[in-house]
């Protein structure tokens, strides 16, 4: 017996997987965060399937009624947002489940760092200037460990993604601030990545906390720090190997001049 986790995305239904999308159709059963996931994208699931929505539930009642459902012979799936792996609350589910002999798939989704990413025209990675992604959060009411501290993780000073972190925005600006990073780093906001209602701000570290709170974003928000943010970073000659005419690499000889 088994159910399935599905990535449905970051909010546009047309970033489900088509594998997700297929198995949402098939389903006798969907759980869904009514509170993230796209109706939308829902509708899109088998018209006789029991659909039940998951914001209002504990995660034992949740995982109780998967499991009645497995028992039942049901074909089950339980949608989240974005990818599952990453701030998805999953491990406790399929701890859960796993004692009650339900074992778990999981199929990944389109995480709303990449959208956010793509929303900004942003590459996050670029040569010679940062070659790493941190996906972090801002410490709140759930503590985060000693050693991942915000300022210890900042000292990189590579592209950093903050996750769940909208309504901290003085401790993120107070931490990168004390890790070394200069007021007129550019950082990106994207609210709601992909969804009618997406808003982006192109801000900088000193004045993140002001620009949100004129835009009154305080939730559902990426924020995206570090130099591959630059507006203006298409202007300036950073380019990979990868496509450089004189590098050799097993699908083509490079030529010198």
């Amino acid at each position: 017996m088994k159910i399935t986790i599905i990535g449905a995305g970051p909010g546009d239904p047309g970033l489900i997987t088509v594998k997700g999308l297929k198995l949402l159709q098939e389903a006798e059963v969907v759980l869904y965060a009514d509170s993230l996931v796209s109706d939308e994208l829902i509708d899109q699931a088998n018209p006789e399937a029991e659909i039940i929505k998951t914001a209002g539930m504990h995660l034992e009642e949740m995982v109780q009624l998967m499991v009645e459902r497995v028992y039942e012979g049901k074909d089950v799936v339980r949608v989240h947002t974005g990818d599952p792996a990453v701030y998805g609350a999953i491990m406790e589910q399929i701890a859960l489940l796993n004692k009650k002999d339900v074992q778990v798939e999981i199929i990944p989704g389109v995480s709303s760092v990449f959208a956010s990413a793509a929303a900004l025209g942003a590459e996050l990675t670029i040569p010679e200037l940062t070659q790493t992604v941190i996906l972090t959060r801002a410490e709140g009411r759930t503590p985060v460990p000693e050693a991942e501290k915000l300022r210890d993780l900042a000292k990189h000073h590579c592209t950093v993604a903050l996750f769940l972190s909208a309504t901290l925005t003085k401790k993120i600006v107070k931490e990168f601030l004390a890790a070394g990073w200069s007021k007129d780093t550019p950082v990106g906001v994207v609210y709601k990545a992909t969804w009618p209602d997406q808003k982006i701000v192109r801000s900088t570290l000193e004045n993140l906390d002001e620009d949100m709170r004129i835009n009154g974003i305080r939730k559902q928000a990426m924020i995206l720090a570090g130099w591959a943010l630059d507006k203006n970073i298409q202007d300036k000659d950073f380019k990979s190997k990868l496509y450089d005419k004189e590098f050799t690499h097993g699908y083509r000889k490079g030529v010198k001049e």
